[in-house]
């Protein structure tokens, strides 16, 4: 016997070689089963697609297990209770948790690898809870301030400044009485980051330089570093930095898709010279404290003093393309795929 709800579910049909391409998914349809007690069904509205989601996809030892061969592919997202055996959650509770690329999940209500836990779809919108209030934003909110501990008047440098993450640690950076200088992908991007978000600069990579940019905006230097691209970018800023600067190692998407070796930095030994600290950050490290990010964040946007900015894609059926954008920097804001109304 099964329920009434038909799921649709995107399953890793093979490890990707250089840029995932769409036969190393496949696409499968299946009736949900029935609940028993403790458990629920949570049917998905909004799916965050995210970089690090390249590397779960790869074999080998990392932070997280990868996603194995046929499984549904991982993602987090936002989703309504659309039924329940269980006293945690009621139908119609909208809840935030790992989804996986599907319409609908199913299992026990306190699965500790989906996380659940409610949202209040009255104090923000629902995409807001995968963006600044969701993994993106507790990202850059503890690598900044836990890992990069930057003082007021110091100069913060971010790269991929209008990505979900990005746009995040530049506006906390400027919360904390920094000077902000993103860089980002095109003149669209960077006014954006600039005339919305309040940087104080923004270097548009793709038509200049970023070491000529970097002498312009950053005259005495940079003291944070917040790296969400790797490669020659993160080799250019390393030219830069101060002493005892600190760099903020979150992502490296410009290596994902490597069929090569992981490009490192060849600069490093500017980390030597200047008595420098690079660090990575895990955002599963600092759950336990997700809440006071919450809290912060959510109280400047509620002053008018902190804005987001979601891509939201829809229709589930165009994941394997939507998750392309990332590596091409077709997304503009947080990357979101909707796959069903609220």
């Amino acid at each position: 016997m099964s329920s009434k709800f038909t799921n649709q579910q995107y399953r890793l049909a093979a490890r990707p070689m250089g840029m995932p391409k769409t036969s190393d998914w496949s696409f499968t349809t299946e009736d949900v089963r029935d609940i028993t007690g403790g458990e629920i069904i949570v049917q998905t509205i909004y799916i965050s697609l995210d970089p690090a989601m390249r590397g779960w996809m790869n074999e080998g030892k990392s932070y997280i297990r990868p996603v194995a061969i046929d499984e549904v592919m991982r993602a987090g997202g936002i989703g309504k209770v659309v039924a329940s055996k269980s006293d945690k959650f009621a139908v119609g509770d909208y809840v935030s948790g790992g989804t996986g690329v599907q319409r609908y999940w199913v299992g026990a209500a306190d699965d500790k690898t989906a996380a659940f836990y409610k949202v209040n779809a009255k104090l923000a919108p629902l995409p807001k809870y995968l963006n600044a209030l969701g993994m993106p934003g507790m990202t850059a909110y503890f690598g900044l301030l836990d890992v990069g501990q930057p003082k007021a008047g110091e100069t913060v440098v971010v790269s991929g400044a209008a990505g979900a993450v990005g746009q995040t640690v530049g506006q906390v950076a400027k919360q904390k009485g920094c000077r902000v200088v993103g860089i980002a992908g095109g003149k669209d991007k960077c006014d954006f980051v600039v005339n919305e978000l309040g940087f104080d600069a923004c270097i548009d990579y793709k038509n200049g330089s970023v070491k000529d940019g970097l002498k312009e905006h950053c005259p005495n230097g940079v003291d944070v570093y917040f790296d969400n691209v790797g490669g020659d970018i993160l080799d250019t800023v390393l030219t830069r930095i101060n002493m005892k600067a600190r760099i903020i190692i979150c992502g490296a998407i410009s290596q994902y898709n490597n069929t090569t070796p992981v490009k490192g930095p060849a600069n490093y030994l500017a980390l030597l010279v200047n008595r420098a600290r690079m660090e990575g950050i895990v955002v599963f490290d600092y759950a336990s404290r997700y809440g006071d990010a919450v809290k912060e964040m959510g109280a400047w946007m509620a002053q008018g003093k902190f804005h987001t900015r979601e891509d939201i894609v829809q229709n589930l059926e165009t994941f394997p393309e939507t998750l392309l954008m990332l590596f091409e920097g077709k997304n503009f804001g947080k990357l979101i795929l909707q796959v069903s109304s609220e």
